[in-house]
Formats: structure tokens, C-alpha cells, sequence
């Protein structure tokens, strides 16, 4: 099983960037499709983005021109570079490995996430 430690979150002003990495232990990534998701407080978790295996990139629309999914598999790490930040953002970000735009059925090991804050 692949573990998954997120960091790069913080508290940052709309119109703003972060970039979030997610570095990966246990298993290389560079065989996996994986994604990034967010979860609101009282909301379901959500899709935001996914990089296939070969590059292939799908976004929510909500983030579509905005946000960047890339993957170094030298560096076993997902990253996610979030531009022009809204206060909707708001969210825990989580990566996982993905089918589609959905975490893989067999993925449990969900890691703690990192928090984004965005201020009006």
C-alpha cells in the first residue's frame, strides 16, 4: 500500500498561489493514475484534478485554468500548483491514486491532507 504525505498548504489572499506537493512512500507512483481532492467543512470530499499515467491531465471545472497537475516520478511526488485562489478553495486537499476522477476503491490509506484558507 502507498502511503501519502500532502504539505504546501497555508493561508493565503484571493487572487494568490500555493503550490502543494504530495510525496509518496511504499510504492512508486509513475505506474498509477492519481488525483488531488478537497473537502470542504460539512462537505463531501471532491474531485479536483488527476494526472494519468502518461501525462494526461482532467480538472473540475471549477478549478480549470487555475490549477496545474503535474508529477515528478523521479521524485515519487504529485504536486498541484493553484493559481488566481478564491475563497470557495477553501478546503483540506488530499492526493490519492485515481480512477478517473475518482480515489481508487482499493485505496484506504488516506493521509492527513493539507489545509487551504483563502481570505476575501
Amino acid at each position: 500500500q502507498v502511503q501519502l504525505v500532502e504539505s504546501g498548504g497555508g493561508l493565503v489572499q484571493a487572487g494568490g498561489s500555493l503550490r502543494l506537493s504530495c510525496a509518496a512512500s511504499g510504492r512508486t507512483l509513475s505506474s498509477y493514475n492519481m488525483g488531488w481532492f478537497r473537502q470542504a467543512p460539512g462537505k463531501e470530499r471532491k474531485f479536483v484534478a488527476a494526472i494519468s499515467w502518461s501525462y494526461s491531465t482532467y480538472y473540475a471545472d471549477s478549478v480549470k485554468g487555475r490549477f496545474t497537475i503535474s508529477r515528478d516520478n523521479a521524485k515519487n511526488t504529485l504536486y498541484l500548483q493553484m493559481n488566481s485562489l478564491k475563497p470557495e478553495d477553501t478546503a483540506i486537499y488530499y492526493c490519492a491514486p485515481t480512477i478517473a476522477t475518482m480515489p481508487r476503491s482499493d485505496f484506504e490509506s488516506w493521509g492527513q491532507g493539507t489545509q487551504i484558507t483563502v481570505s476575501s
